[in-house]
């Protein structure tokens, strides 16, 4: 490998934090530990990813960090027993990009452990397509069908975030799946073609689930949250008896101000998904899935990047006006 390469770095001082493209050598810190060295070929912007260039954006625990919470590329050095050179592998939900360096770099050096391979049917750059974003979706529709979604029923679903990177690809997967009656809940008059493109039969809006009460109107089975705050508190009051809602993100607030009559009077189960911590076997499964009988990578709206095009995307996170997946090419230097 090169002994120095390119990376993004955030480097904090103070009040200000800021995020450069740097010449990076690995040392023996304990942000570069691992004893597999990966030859990164693509990663992704995430929200996470926007929140860890950010001052005080509570990603990153200690500075200097290279980000990225996504990686996909081929293992060129390895001292792990089960590891093989030429491995192609992904790195999801891990410390990467928080605690450890993580994928904004053309090369990772990780704990095999962390690592899942990459599955057949699923190139490097088709895998940060999908990403941490696309697991979540996978393990956020997995929850809902294992608490009784089925197809045969054809439940009425709700997504929100829909036109975002967790909501895009859930849509994508549960219109595969044969699902039909799904509402996807957008902000913007631009985001309707795209969600209805992925597999959405009806467009809601925030006012749609406006309302004082602590139950309201029952018009879902099922409903897939990528928002949190009260977003997320309101469509829990709209749910019928026994649903359930999966949880998996904080971009509309922290909290849930909420009530429990809907746990208790309609039953309504909330669902938390938590990818970081999901079983090592479980995640490999998950992305089986998305290689396979799961797979809606060509259906899904992207854009690529390189390490030193990412402003732009961070930005428009930033402002909430990021739709789909963002792809950073790797190997263009």
């Amino acid at each position: 490998m090169k002994e120095t390469f390119k990376a993004v770095v955030v480097r904090s001082d103070g009040d200000e934090t800021s995020y450069a493209l740097e010449d990076y050598q690995l040392g023996n810190q304990s942000v570069d530990e691992g004893d597999t060295i990966v030859k990164l070929a693509y990663s992704s912007m995430n929200y996470k990813d926007m929140l860890a260039t950010q001052h005080q954006g509570g990603v990153i625990r200690s500075y200097p960090l290279i980000p990225g919470i996504d990686a996909s590329g081929e293992i060129i050095e390895t001292s792990h027993p089960e590891a093989k050179i030429g491995e192609k592998v992904i790195n999801t939900c891990s410390a990467a990009g928080v605690t450890h360096n993580g994928g904004y770099s053309q090369y990772l050096k990780v704990p095999y452990d962390w690592l899942v391979s990459l599955p057949d049917g699923l190139s490097e750059k088709e895998a940060m397509i999908y990403g941490t974003a696309g697991l979540t979706a996978a393990y956020s529709v997995d929850s809902l069908l294992k608490h009784g979604m089925t197809v045969d029923q054809q439940p009425e679903i709700l997504v929100t975030g829909a036109s975002g990177g967790v909501g895009s690809i859930a849509l994508a997967i549960l219109h595969k799946l044969g699902f039909k009656k799904i509402s996807a809940l957008i902000r913007k008059d631009y985001q309707e073609q795209l969600v209805k493109k992925l597999g959405a039969n009806q467009v809601i809006w925030p006012a749609d689930l406006e309302g004082d009460k602590p139950l309201n109107k029952r018009r879902f089975d099922f409903a897939l949250d990528t928002v949190g705050g009260q977003v997320a508190a309101q469509a829990m009051t709209f749910i019928r008896e026994w649903g359930s809602m999966t949880l998996c993100g904080n971009a509309g607030g922290s909290k849930l101000e909420t009530t429990v009559l809907p746990l208790i009077l309609r039953g309504v189960n909330l669902l938390g998904i938590n990818s970081t911590e999901l079983d090592i076997h479980y995640r490999q499964e998950l992305w089986n899935k998305l290689a396979s009988d799961w797979k809606v990578v060509d259906r899904l709206t992207y854009d690529s990047v390189g390490l030193d095009q990412i402003e732009e995307t961070v930005e428009a996170l930033k402002a909430g006006k990021h739709m789909g997946r963002t792809i950073i090419d790797l190997q263009d230097f």
